[in-house]
């Protein structure tokens, strides 16, 4: 098993995503890329700790790549937004990938490249790539959240 882990906006809706794929057997929501220890919800969004909203996805390489997790964090939000996807914005809701690796990174940029060549976007790729951090889980109310309350997706 291997560990990916993205920021694309508020978790919520891509935790859902992320959680329905082949070969994802767990996914979890939480805080990474910040100054604070363990962190809570009201620190995050106060936009002030450097932390970004994530979902760290544990997949079976054998049954799904790298690559297309990427594929569906380029497909799920809006990567030319600086710090904000919809309504929400801060630093919390940066697009970003946090890699494990130097061939995650290679990935990433390479990824990156071929989208803002391609014309598919207006605007280049804001998305940040970090070096993984420690990852700190939200708080329980915040894990699979619309799957406990029936949606499929939080898209206004």
């Amino acid at each position: 098993m291997a560990v990916a882990t993205f920021g694309a906006g508020c978790f919520w809706g891509v935790e859902e995503i992320y959680r329905t794929l082949e070969g994802v057997s767990n996914t979890s929501v939480g805080y990474t890329g910040g100054k604070t220890d363990n962190p809570t919800y009201q620190e995050v969004c106060s936009d002030t700790t450097g932390h970004a909203e994530v979902v760290q996805v544990t997949y079976d390489p054998a049954v799904t790549s790298y690559e297309a997790l990427l594929d569906v964090f380029f497909d799920n939000h809006n990567p030319t937004q600086l710090n904000r996807q919809g309504p929400d914005f801060g630093t919390q809701y940066r697009s970003a990938i946090f890699v494990e690796t130097e061939q995650e990174r290679e990935m990433a940029e390479k990824k990156i490249a071929a989208l803002n060549a391609s014309g598919r976007f207006k605007k280049p790729i804001a998305t940040k790539i970090e070096a993984a951090a420690t990852y700190w889980p939200a708080e329980d109310y915040h894990q699979q959240y619309l799957l406990k309350r029936g949606l499929t997706s939080c898209h206004i």
